[in-house]
């Protein structure tokens, strides 16, 4: 959700001194805690253990190995089982200068140790460098590495792109100005890289206190569940044996996003495993009568299209082409893949169909480019008869009715107030205007059947803000809070209507409680600084922009506030 922007102009009120003497120092937080987190982050190396189960039942590859050794042997040759892992492992230095923020970025290594460094010549401020400790992604499409601060975990502002054998900025930061240093890894984006993920601490996006991750890449546990009771001969999940929706759900897990996705109320997508139905912790949903394109992980959802899984049904999936447990060399590629299509079209069709040309997935099956990854292609599983027959764009998309429906439906999804009114709220806040009445009505709709639903309460408050009724907004923030005291943007934007209405203290400890738990949002902790330059608490102001540029040195109202504060008198101008 995002945060409705604090005006500038503010009543300047005073505050109790008991207030105005607290410091980021104490509000970095998590105290002790934060500092196990940073200490048991670096010393926790993902890896594959031995037959010893840990909390979740989790054992690793390694023993699986003993009873099958020829699949283990191949599997570990799979870009899955290379999804993710320490940084040192998957070391891809560069030099790399990007032009249009003038940041000059490299990635080397050093007494085992992996190093972000950056620098624009001539910005003292933007200079330093970050411990890599994980990188996620084979490298086969992309990569990008992982550091801690203060036991928080983000993602490096820059990414390799195997595609075009390059480096650049992070997906949709290619044209950005200033150096991207505070991208939260959150779990919707960690979870289809490793295999046994911890979850956040509760109430943070993105400080975790234990390993991030217990093992390397996708392992074999996450397609067959936990083996703690199969290495004592007992059983375990064998997806080919599963109900279709079970079996689907295996690859769905990773290779469906959708337009939108919702966690269900309480539940996570990491928590989901083999043998449960996807439903019961995500919806996804697409948006149906415009063309949009193919994302970089669409694949189940373009292959629901294809005239081939349309005419097989539950007979065919994903494995029918591809075997989880095997990647064909390139060299074999082009026969193995054909062998697939003749396994249904048969060998005589495959001699009359362009017998010249043996690569049907070149014809059918094209690589375009990625409408949300930049620089990459991604093959498109529609399998269309005659792709070079594609429908053009559409001229105007205000022409077709807007549909958002779940996928893949199901009696379960279809009257799904509470999720689809989320979904809808999602796309306008994505900037889709034409989705805010609907998300709005949805929404006010849920709210009356769900009244304690505080992700309802919070989205209903923020279209509330936006109206400005700001009585209705506080008071659904409130019941939002009450409900779960931990929720970012409901405290942060309860904070901005509080600033907005001379209730000055208690937007600050709003924000306090929100910066601390979130030391990246650097809105949050700028509405902080300008609330403790509005009563000349000058010490204070400055503390909390040392703070945002820990995370975010190169945020520009920040480094100028804090040259601004270093003045004799000090002020606060940015």
């Amino acid at each position: 959700m995002p945060r409705i922007g604090w005006v500038s102009a503010l009543v300047l009120i005073s505050w109790t001194s008991a207030w105005t003497q607290s410091q980021p120092a104490s509000d970095s937080g998590t105290g002790s805690a934060t500092a196990r987190s940073v200490q048991s982050i670096s010393a926790g190396k993902p890896e594959n253990r031995p037959a010893t189960a840990e909390p979740s039942g989790y054992v690793g590859n390694q023993a699986c190995a003993g009873c099958h050794e020829a699949i283990y042997q191949s599997y570990v040759r799979t870009p899955m089982a290379r999804a993710s892992g320490p940084a040192k492992d998957n070391l891809i230095p560069t030099d790399f200068l990007h032009s249009k923020s003038g940041v000059h970025y490299r990635i080397s290594s050093q007494s085992d140790h992996v190093w972000l460094g950056f620098e624009r010549p001539g910005d003292p401020a933007v200079r330093g460098q970050r411990e890599l400790q994980y990188y996620i992604g084979s490298g086969r499409r992309g990569l990008s590495y992982l550091f801690s601060r203060d036991g928080f975990l983000f993602e490096s502002p820059i990414n390799w792109y195997a595609d075009a054998h390059r480096w650049d900025m992070a997906p949709a930061y290619q044209d950005s100005r200033e150096m991207p240093l505070n991208l939260p890894a959150v779990p919707s984006c960690l979870r289809c890289h490793v295999s046994g993920m911890g979850a956040p601490v509760k109430g943070t996006e993105n400080l975790y206190p234990t390993s991030v991750f217990l093992h390397s890449g996708i392992t074999c546990e996450r397609c067959h569940g936990p083996g703690a009771a199969h290495v004592n001969r007992g059983p375990i999940v064998n997806p080919a044996k599963l109900a279709p929706e079970l079996r689907d759900a295996v690859c769905m897990q990773c290779h469906l996003e959708g337009k939108v996705a919702i966690e269900r109320l309480g539940r996570h997508g990491y928590e989901f495993q083999p043998g449960e139905s996807l439903a019961d912790y995500i919806r996804y949903y697409v948006v149906t009568g415009r063309q949009t394109g193919l994302g970089g992980v669409s694949q189940v959802e373009a292959l629901a299209q294809s005239m081939c899984k349309r005419k097989s049904g539950d007979t065919m999936s994903c494995t029918s082409c591809h075997d989880p447990h095997y990647e064909p060399p390139p060299q074999e590629r082009i026969s193995y893949y054909r062998e697939k299509c003749l396994t249904c079209h048969g060998a005589h069709f495959g001699a009359m169909h362009h017998a010249h040309q043996p690569d049907c997935t070149s014809c059918h099956m094209p690589a375009s480019a990625s409408t949300d990854v930049a620089h990459t292609q991604v093959t498109d599983h529609r399998i269309l008869k005659r792709p070079s027959s594609l429908l053009p764009a559409l001229e105007s998309e205000a022409a077709v009715p807007l549909r958002l429906v779940p996928f893949p439906d199901s009696p379960q999804t279809e009257h799904d107030l509470r999720d689809l009114a989320l979904a809808w709220q999602a796309l306008a806040i994505s900037g889709m205007e034409a989705a805010e009445p609907h998300a709005e009505a949805l929404l006010r709709s849920a709210v009356a059947e769900f009244p304690r639903d505080p992700e309802l309460l919070t989205a209903l408050g923020y279209v509330d803000q936006k109206h400005g009724l700001l009585n209705q907004a506080r008071d659904l923030y409130q019941q939002a809070l009450a409900i779960d005291p931990d929720l970012i943007d409901a405290a942060d934007n309860l904070g901005v209507i509080e600033a907005e209405t001379g209730h000055m203290r208690e937007a600050a400890e709003l924000w306090q409680s929100a910066f601390r738990r979130a030391p990246g949002r650097s809105g949050i902790g700028l509405n902080l600084v300008r609330a403790f330059c509005e009563v000349g608490a000058f010490d204070q102001a400055r503390s909390y922009t040392l703070r945002i540029l820990e995370f975010n040195p190169d945020m520009t109202p920040a480094k100028t506030l804090l040259q601004s504060l270093t003045h004799t008198p000090p002020s606060c101008r940015d």
